[in-house]
């Protein structure tokens, strides 16, 4: 193990067994009630959870099936999604999409059924930022709306994105519950005690639980092999990007070269053309005869 992660106290919740730890077991499920309650800033309050199965076939057996991290319900019936996003991938917001119908087309009735839905949230803590065009513009609420009126065409349908790299806080600027699980979320794998600012009582239970000298042997175990896996994924996406940069800096210093070389090119042709110029100016030709033959203008030819 690596000195950094051999100084850690507290458990990645960037890697799959960390974040089912906290969010993901009926013994922790205050802290994901906490957690979601702290995203809807009290426009949805959820006062119990039911965790369901998180694999889903598809609807045949051919089918692509989705596992997600973390999938409950609340006491409305409305189906929630949270997944914890390591690394970007291309067609991001497609998945998202993709993830979304199962919990919308589970909710069919047999028989007489009116399609009348609960509530569907898709809740995504990215390690990645998905806009770069907007520095500090971190929590993305995606919903259909009218294009004309901007006004929300289909509320029962919410897609939610934290870029957690652009979440960059001090302690002392927390400002509410919903920064303050932020900052847990980003720095928890590197804080070596509890600070000052988190002194909520669901905070104390948080720490307890990714405490690493408290897992049992199996836990510990299981949270080697899930570091591990989220340490050769980081690097493989750093490699990618290395690689990317080098192959880009090839690719510029060639098309500079070509355009250095086809720059030379026309300036030797230009040198060329005054050179001919000039012996035909010598021969006594006109400055018409002379633009015809070279294609240089009567200003260029008179400064000869």
């Amino acid at each position: 193990m690596n000195n950094d992660y051999q100084r850690a106290r507290y458990v990645n919740p960037y890697t799959d067994f960390g974040f089912k730890k906290l969010f993901g077991t009926e013994m922790n499920k205050e802290l994901l009630i906490s957690f979601i309650n702290s995203l809807f800033n009290g426009k949805e309050v959820v006062k119990d959870l039911t965790y369901l199965n998180t694999e889903h076939l598809g609807a045949r057996e051919l089918d692509r099936k989705a596992v997600f991290d973390v999938y409950c319900e609340n006491e409305k019936g409305e189906k929630i999604l949270v997944e914890m996003q390591k690394a970007e991938q291309q067609f991001f917001k497609d998945r998202s999409l993709y993830y979304a119908t199962f919990p919308i087309r589970e909710q069919a009735e047999r028989g007489d059924w009116d399609y009348s839905l609960k509530a569907v949230y898709v809740i995504g803590i990215l390690n990645f930022n998905i806009d770069d065009d907007n520095g500090s513009y971190f929590h993305h609420e995606v919903q259909l709306t009218d294009q004309r009126t901007q006004e929300v065409f289909y509320d029962k349908l919410t897609f939610i994105y934290l870029e957690m790299p652009k979440f960059n806080k001090t302690e002392e600027e927390l400002d509410g519950m919903f920064e303050k699980w932020l900052f847990v979320l980003r720095n928890l794998s590197r804080l070596l005690e509890r600070p000052q600012a988190l002194q909520e009582r669901v905070f104390t239970k948080l720490f307890e639980a990714a405490e690493i000298a408290k897992f049992t042997k199996t836990e510990y175990e299981a949270y080697e092999e899930s570091l591990k896996v989220y340490r050769d994924w980081q690097n493989t996406i750093r490699t990618a990007i290395n690689k990317g940069l080098a192959e880009g800096r090839e690719k510029g210093l060639a098309e500079g070269l070509a355009e250095g070389l086809e720059k030379g090119l026309e300036k030797g042709k230009n040198e060329e053309k005054r050179i001919i110029a000039r012996n035909l100016k010598a021969l006594g030709l006109t400055s018409e005869q002379i633009q015809a033959a070279t294609g240089l203008s009567a200003r260029e030819i008179d400064l000869l």
